[in-house]
C-alpha cells in the first residue's frame, strides 16, 4: 500500500484523525506524526522558524523510509502539508481548512487571539476531561470550535481533544511566533485539493482562504456547507472519501 501522512493542527494530536482512520488504512499505510511542541511530539526547539514543523515531518518520512507520500493536513497541519508539497515530498496533497491563507493581518491576529484564548481555557482541563465528555452537551461544547456535528463523536475522542490542548504547554510560544511569521509558501509540486468548511469558526471562509485562492488557482477547491474547522471530525465519512478520491 502507498504511504499516507496525516498531519494534525495546532494544540491537537494525531488522535484527531481517529474517525477517518479505519477507512483510510484499508487503502494506505498511515503515518501520523505528532508535531514538535504538541502532545506526543518532540520538544519544540529553542528557536522556532517557518520550517520547524515541516522539517519534523520530513524526518518522520525519512525514518519510515518514504521519499514521498500522499499528504493530508488540517489547520496548521494543512499549512505543513502544503509546505511538504512545495518541497517535492508529496505525491498528492489534501489540505483541510489550512492555516496561513489570510490576506490581511487583521484576520491572522483574530485567529491567533481566538486560538490563544481557547487554549487558555483548557489549562488544567485534562483532570476533568472524562466528566466533560460524559454528556452530549459537554462533548458539543468541547468541540464547538472544531465541528458543527458532534452526536457521532465518542467520549474517548473528546477526552483526547481536551488533553491534547491542555497539555500543549508550548502553545503561547507558538502563537507568538505565528503572529510575526509571514507564513511563506511556494506553489505545491503535485496535485492539490483544498477542502474548506463554510462554517469554520477559527479560519472563516472565504476570508481566511484569500491568499491561497490567489496562490493556488489550479487546485481542486471543495466547499463543505455547514461544516466546521475539522471536516475529519465533523463529517468523517465525507472527509475520508475526499482524501481517497484524491489519492
Amino acid at each position: 500500500m502507498t504511504p499516507l501522512v496525516l498531519i494534525h493542527g495546532f494544540t491537537s494530536s494525531p488522535r484527531v484523525w481517529e474517525l477517518v482512520r479505519p477507512r483510510l488504512e484499508r487503502h494506505h499505510e498511515l503515518l501520523l506524526p505528532a508535531l514538535p511542541g504538541h502532545l506526543g511530539g518532540p520538544p519544540l526547539p529553542t528557536e522556532i522558524t517557518d520550517t520547524t514543523m515541516v522539517e519534523a515531518v520530513e524526518r518522520a518520512l525519512d525514518e519510515a523510509g518514504h521519499e514521498t507520500a500522499h499528504v493530508v493536513g488540517n489547520s496548521l497541519g494543512g499549512y505543513v502539508a502544503l509546505q511538504l508539497a512545495a518541497r517535492g515530498r508529496a505525491r498528492t496533497v489534501t489540505a483541510f481548512d489550512p492555516a496561513g491563507g489570510w490576506d490581511e493581518a487583521d484576520g491572522r491576529r483574530a485567529t491567533l487571539a481566538l486560538n490563544a484564548e481557547s487554549h487558555a481555557l483548557t489549562r488544567g482541563a485534562e483532570r476533568n476531561a472524562a466528566f466533560v465528555a460524559a454528556t452530549a452537551d459537554g462533548r458539543r461544547r468541547a468541540l464547538a470550535l472544531l465541528a458543527e456535528r458532534t452526536d457521532h463523536v465518542p467520549a474517548d475522542f473528546v477526552v483526547d481533544v481536551i488533553r491534547a490542548s491542555a497539555l500543549c504547554t508550548e502553545a503561547p510560544r507558538m502563537v507568538a511566533f505565528a503572529a510575526q511569521s509571514g507564513w511563506p509558501l511556494d506553489a505545491p509540486r503535485c496535485p492539490t485539493r483544498i477542502v474548506w468548511g463554510t462554517a469554520d469558526k477559527l479560519l472563516p471562509w472565504p476570508s481566511a482562504a484569500a491568499r491561497y485562492r490567489a496562490l493556488l488557482p489550479h487546485a481542486d477547491w471543495v466547499e463543505l456547507d455547514d461544516v466546521g474547522h475539522c471536516p475529519q471530525v465533523d463529517v468523517p465519512l465525507e472527509a475520508a472519501e475526499l482524501i481517497l478520491g484524491h489519492t
